[in-house]
């Protein structure tokens, strides 16, 4: 197993020949490095495969859109490393008939991804300035199966549970039992478990058709804190 992080990396400088490709031919370079990875779903890859993450990162960064690493954005936030996002994603398993609750929108671009594969998305985001931008990029992709709140995402949207997914962008001391209650029975949450100068591990948290709660430990992760509160 590997770590992977959405601690920023300052991004490595392209040489030679990489300094003319194409963000098309980037995209599909890093979609092969996702499946050298590990990651195999295929409606997954292609789902990140048709979001355009140049569009998502600043424009001090936009020729690093596509290296596999976090990069900065408004408010002391990142993008996710594109490993990090292909396996949350994948973990999640979203099927087209599902609603999805994601808490911490940032940039936009996860929420972008579950839009491909979900039938709405629910994204909730506690920086206003971060939430503008981001809902400025769905309306210029056109994605319309996105609904956005500015809040306390540690709380969920309990208007518009219950969810059939559940993803969670920052790590929590424990599993969040708040967000938990608005999971279906039979749904998914992956969220990143631990403090933030400790250990975490991403954690797939599933709630049977009873009720029960069933976690597989997906991998070693290192994220910013969940915050609750105002």
């Amino acid at each position: 197993m590997f770590t992977v992080s959405d601690t920023p990396v300052a991004p490595s400088p392209y040489f030679g020949q990489e300094e003319e490709d194409d963000n098309p031919t980037r995209r599909i370079r890093l979609i092969m490095k996702l499946r050298s990875s590990g990651v195999r779903d295929t409606t997954v890859l292609s789902a990140i495969e048709g979001v355009p993450r140049e569009k998502f990162v600043t424009e001090a960064f936009t020729t690093h859109a596509y290296d596999d690493t976090a990069l900065p954005i408004a408010c002391g936030q990142t993008i996710s490393q594109p490993t990090v996002v292909a396996w949350m994603t994948a973990a999640l398993d979203v099927q087209q008939r599902h609603t999805v609750l994601e808490i911490g929108t940032g940039s936009g671009y996860q929420s972008a991804v579950l839009a491909k594969l979900a039938r709405r998305v629910y994204t909730i985001e506690r920086h206003r300035e971060l939430l503008r931008e981001a809902e400025g990029r769905f309306a210029e992709l056109g994605i319309p199966n996105i609904v956005t709140r500015l809040g306390d995402g540690s709380r969920g949207w309990k208007e518009a549970a219950p969810f059939d997914r559940i993803m969670v962008t920052a790590a929590a001391p424990v599993v969040p039992m708040e967000l938990l209650s608005q999971l279906r029975e039979g749904g998914v949450m992956v969220v990143p478990v631990g403090e933030e100068n400790n250990a975490q591990m991403l954690l797939r948290v599933v709630k049977d058709e009873q009720g029960a709660i069933l976690t597989e430990e997906i991998l070693p992760v290192r994220f910013v804190p969940l915050v609750s509160g105002s």
